[in-house]
């Protein structure tokens, strides 16, 4: 046996439907797609959601709540995880550097999870009272960065 004496199975290829190719084509007049209506005409995409023209479930359901547009959105880290990092020093940059934080939203948020064991100095936009507490405890400093910060 060798290459050349290789086939496909038999009825493996079969020759391709030509749809809308008229009367004798086995599928004339309508192509299989009925006659009138919104899926018989090209270009037609059912709506997600869709019901028929019954008010779909979505807009029959009420709505609760509120979603503040204007809300601050902070990138938050815990004092444990910085405790486990290399240096004395942190600020957005650098924990943006070591791979540490990836998404900078509206701010950095330190929050106090976690045990500190050294003296770091911290640069953020907000500490939570734990966290502050923490790191003048270890003796470090928590440096608020006033400024508003540049989005990346």
């Amino acid at each position: 046996m060798n290459l050349s004496d290789l086939s496909r199975p038999k009825g493996q290829v079969q020759k391709q439907q030509r749809v809308g190719q008229g009367m004798g084509s086995r599928r004339g007049k309508f192509s299989g797609r009925g006659a009138k209506g919104a899926k018989s005409v090209s270009g037609y995409s059912l709506m997600r959601g869709f019901e028929g023209g019954q008010m779909p479930l979505h807009r029959r359901l009420p709505k609760r709540g509120f979603t503040n547009i204007f809300r601050t959105e902070y990138t938050v880290i815990n004092i444990g995880r910085l405790n486990e990092l290399e240096g004395d020093t942190f600020d957005f940059d650098i924990l943006n550097k070591l791979g540490i934080l990836k998404k900078f939203q509206d701010g950095l948020k330190v929050l106090g999870d976690g045990e500190l064991t050294r003296a770091i100095t911290v640069t953020a936009n907000i500490f939570s009272g734990s966290a502050k507490q923490k790191i003048e405890a270890a003796g470090g400093k928590a440096v608020i960065f006033a400024a508003e910060p540049v989005k990346a």
